[in-house]
């Protein structure tokens, strides 16, 4: 075995009993055989020895859900969604990996049917200025409730998509909200390429939850993960009359989309493989230099943004982050209104036990009437 190969098995293992991306759902024995079964990172490979250990577990969901057994269709769809989803990660940046991709979705939606609220997918269509015929896909899980439900819109970043962390939204839930997931600009079923005003894709989203007769659309709160942080930054700023509060979770908002700071950080040891490929596929870019050049002026201080009206915000990030510069927090707290921030040790996002307790709190916090 080649000394790549040994390291990248070594960091998946690692991953694994870390419960850390792309293993956050899935067989934890199945995961490890597909592991064990890598031979190299190409993408051709790597997405089929997904996908062959995912396959039982298709049928056994296709078999139970028939034979009436919800709770074991829930389990084998999730962990039939686990495997894919890690078939396709980072990103599905050849067709083997999208097929994974497809066929995360269809069995993250199927397994979505048999959960407590169960998941519903919404579709709108998107009337965006260069984007017309394309379409909003989310989705909304919605507890029972005899009062207007509070509503937390969450999404994650170049990687992690709508899709993951059905673990938050359990606990959102339990806590009351509504909790809607989507995609960000670039990835995912997103109508949208990373750009300058790509935010215009939740126009929607904020219109049909005004429809809606259950949703509070007066506490409405978006959590943008990782990358997805500096489009919750973003909407806090430029939709402040829709939404009640924002975190910032472990996003860039300056130096991020600087040169220095991409090259830098394109070879970060904290993240697994192909982020320059990763991130360029966010804007459509052929190469990571169309990348670079393509998002020098996503800069939110060079665009002007930081020092509008905005809503209520939480920074969170690790203070050793090696993806995404550290410094962008200190810009955000020196830009506009004060804002709340929480900083834990470690690297991109801060985990630890008490990273998304803090989050949650304060969100709850924020939702409250009167």
């Amino acid at each position: 075995m080649n000394d790549h190969l040994e390291a990248l098995k070594a960091n998946l293992r690692d991953r694994l009993d870390g419960h850390k991306a792309p293993f956050h759902v899935g067989d934890r024995a199945a995961i490890r055989a597909a592991i064990d079964a890598l031979a190299s990172d190409d993408p051709a490979h790597w997405a089929a020895v997904w996908s062959a250990a995912a396959a039982p577990f298709e049928a056994r969901a296709a078999a139970a859900a028939a034979a009436g057994d919800a709770a074991g269709a829930r389990e084998a769809y999730l962990n039939a969604y686990g495997l894919l989803h890690a078939g396709r990660f980072p990103s599905p940046i050849h067709p083997a990996k999208w097929d994974c991709y497809l066929r995360s979705v269809a069995a993250f939606r199927a397994a979505g049917a048999f959960f407590t609220p169960p998941l519903e997918v919404v579709t709108l269509p998107f009337d965006g200025r260069r984007d017309e015929g394309r379409e909003v896909s989310f989705y909304i899980r919605r507890p029972p409730s005899a009062a207007k439900l509070p509503v937390v819109i969450r999404w994650g970043g170049v990687d992690t998509w709508k899709e993951e962390r059905t673990d938050y939204n359990e606990a959102m839930v339990a806590a009351g909200f509504a909790a809607i997931n989507i995609d960000m600009p670039g990835v995912g079923q997103s109508p949208v390429l990373g750009s300058t005003d790509a935010e215009r894709q939740y126009q929607p989203l904020f219109d049909w939850i005004r429809t809606q007769p259950d949703l509070d659309a007066d506490r409405v709160v978006v959590i943008g993960m990782s990358y997805g942080g500096y489009w919750a930054t973003k909407l806090a700023h430029t939709f402040p009359e829709r939404i009640r509060a924002a975190v910032n979770w472990g996003g860039g908002v300056d130096r991020f989309f600087t040169r220095e700071w991409n090259l830098r950080s394109a070879s970060a040891k904290s993240y697994l493989m192909d982020l320059s490929l990763t991130r360029a596929r966010t804007v459509g870019a052929a190469s990571y230099e169309e990348y670079i050049e393509r998002v020098a002026g996503f800069s939110l201080v060079a665009q002007g943004v930081l020092d509008r009206p905005h809503a209520p915000m939480l920074l969170v990030n690790g203070i050793d982050d090696q993806q995404v510069p550290f410094d962008d927090m200190l810009v955000l707290l020196r830009h506009g209104a004060p804002k709340a921030a929480r900083f834990f040790p470690g690297g991109h996002m801060g985990y630890g036990p008490e990273t998304f307790p803090t989050v949650l709190n304060w969100v709850v916090s924020m939702s409250r009437t009167g």
